[in-house]
């Protein structure tokens, strides 16, 4: 969930209550999907451009 969507007020009070919390944090920042690199490289000009579009179209144009 992005931080951005928390938009409410809530109170943790208690011991219980703060340790519930913070397990639940703990265990959610174990739980992130793996980080798998991807290698990209950026189109700069037209021409590339125009050569990257043929490859795909000739690639993925039986494929529908």
């Amino acid at each position: 969930m992005a931080t951005s969507s928390i938009t409410k007020n809530f109170v943790i009070s208690g011991k219980e209550q703060v340790e519930m919390f913070v397990n639940a944090i703990e265990e959610s920042a174990k739980n992130r999907p793996v980080h798998i690199p991807v290698a990209a490289r950026e189109i700069t000009d037209e021409a590339e451009l125009v050569e990257f579009m043929a490859k795909w179209e000739k690639a993925n144009v039986g494929n529908k």
